[in-house]
């Protein structure tokens, strides 16, 4: 990743000039959906690049944040939307299509794709720091840099250094807050939130760190049988890895016996080793926890934002759909969380929220739990995460939003429609297979448009897709399906992969296979 050097006083003064402008002129514009504004989004995803790569088709993840393009239903918004590489534009198409109450061509005038043309795996936001005529281009495109301001997937040094170039401010949090979100960081502010965590340590630098935390574990906790392992900036999942103690021996042997085992982690990652695992945790550091275990155990998840102005508003709560072997790795959601506990998890996000904010936290952010249900009913709810970011959470709920135009009931937790009706979603980033191998996003808009596989304005119910540009090279695309119940949402995600099956097999034996 790109060294930068250190930002100069100079640099410090006016981003924070640029922060303290953008508080002003959201104060201003964001009650008005008519009032002029240029959002520059940078979809970067400036985190480790090797525990990245084990995503499938994770360099199209920058395409994640064009639901952001559902901002052009705002008449006098304009987009400018940064890219490694060129979408097609079948995919734009797609998009400005879904906008209601706006003609396709009036929104894309005040859309403006830029490409850097770049698709080494390095972080969207280097490359552009690196063209200096690309970013003379965005800023001839903001006509009123005033009422402009970037939004980004993450802000790291690097996010900053775009900001104070193109003299704009970032809606994100400061880089100098990046510790609060990372694993070590999240708990200690659960902590100070008063919550429960898992049994663990956090601050752990290298694997010496990691293998007297596992033993110290053990004997506080001598009947458990797993822990897990998770580097402090994993993504997804993939920095997560489980240590089993079973035939664990007791007494002095103990730590040898850890020690020796420490290299053959169960790990989430595709395809990870132990010598690269052990560079990143010298690298970034890490914590251990207990694994939290139990008959019927959820993992719902919090969605909050800290706007401008320092005020704090609940987004949404899910229950994330997890896979892996261990169920580490996040698939996808379903909105809102079970009712039985969506307001328990709103409530604990919020004084998670209050910490953050009297950190100087912006931007969106969501807070992870673990739910154990007892014999008796009752609900166990642990803090594990903080992502000071957006997520895979993210995305689905904007798509729901821009689409029904409804809101979030914080009384409640649901999400209502104009009218007053509820809707839910099924939602997911991994609907992949080896049958959609080849189909390029034309095809799926056309298997989509005969088989009536889009978003209904009429009822407010249907699917929409996106992480189209993965589906050729790796058969894998994402998909959000509303629907007026739990049961409708999901109805609607086996109907599209049963037709998105069918298809697959149909085209495989016309070519013979």
């Amino acid at each position: 990743m790109l060294q930068l050097p250190p930002p100069t006083p100079s640099d410090l003064q006016r981003a924070e000039q640029l922060q303290e402008r953008f508080a002003r002129s959201f104060l201003a514009s964001n009650d008005d959906r008519n009032a002029p504004r240029t959002v520059v989004i940078v979809p970067s995803l400036t985190l480790d690049q090797e525990v990245l790569a084990r995503i499938s088709g994770v360099h199209h993840y920058e395409e994640r944040q064009l639901c952001m393009l559902l901002l052009l239903r705002f008449p006098r918004t304009r987009v400018i939307y940064l890219t490694s590489t060129p979408i097609a534009e079948p995919i734009i198409d797609y998009y400005l299509h879904l906008l209601p109450g706006i003609p396709a061509q009036h929104a894309r005038r005040r859309l403006t794709l830029i490409s850097c043309d770049d698709a080494s795996p390095n972080p969207l936001t280097e490359k552009l720091l690196a063209r200096p005529r690309v970013l003379q281009r965005i800023r001839e495109a903001i006509p009123e840099p005033e009422t402009a301001h970037m939004t980004c997937f993450t802000v790291t040094e690097l996010e900053r250094a775009l900001g104070i170039a193109l003299d704009l401010p970032v809606y994100g949090c400061d880089p100098a807050l990046y510790h609060l979100g990372t694993k070590s960081g999240s708990r200690k502010i659960f902590r100070e939130a008063g919550l429960e965590i898992p049994l663990g340590y956090e601050d752990l630098a290298n694997e010496d760190d990691v293998g007297k935390a596992l033993a110290e574990l053990k004997k506080q906790q001598p009947e458990l049988e797993r822990a897990v392992v998770k580097l402090n900036d994993g993504f997804s999942g993939e920095g997560n890895a489980i240590f089993d103690f079973r035939g664990a021996p007791e007494g002095n042997a103990l730590d040898d016996w850890i020690m020796q085992r420490l290299p053959h982690l169960n790990f989430e990652a595709s395809g990870m080793t132990w010598g690269l695992y052990s560079e990143k945790l010298l690298a970034m550091g890490g914590i251990v926890e207990e694994f939290v275990d139990g008959d019927d155990k959820r993992s719902p998840s919090a969605q909050l934002r800290i706007d401008p102005t320092g005020t704090i508003e609940t987004v949404s709560t899910h229950d994330q759909l997890l896979g892996g072997g261990n169920a580490q790795i996040f698939l996808g959601c379903r909105f809102p969380a079970d009712e039985s506990y969506r307001i328990d998890i709103q409530d604990r996000g919020l004084k998670v929220a209050k910490v953050l904010a009297d950190e100087g936290a912006l931007g969106r952010f969501s807070v992870d739990f673990l739910s154990v249900r007892n014999k008796q009913g009752a609900w166990r709810h642990v803090a594990i995460e903080i992502n000071l970011r957006k997520g895979g959470t993210t995305h689905p709920f904007l798509m729901l939003q821009s689409l029904t135009d409804g809101h979030y009931c914080r009384d409640t937790g649901q999400f209502l429609i104009p009218g007053g009706e509820p809707r839910y979603y099924y939602a997911s980033d991994n609907l992949e297979s080896e049958l959609y191998r080849g189909l390029l996003p034309f095809d799926l808009i056309d298997i989509a448009a005969m088989n009536r596989l889009h978003f209904h304005g009429t009822n407010q119910e249907g699917v929409a897709f996106h992480l189209m540009g993965a589906l050729s090279e790796f058969g894998k695309l994402g998909i959000v399906c509303i629907g007026a119940s739990y049961d409708r949402a999901e109805a609607y995600y086996r109907e599209t992969v049963d037709i998105l099956d069918k298809e697959g097999k149909a085209w495989l034996r016309k070519a013979g296979k």
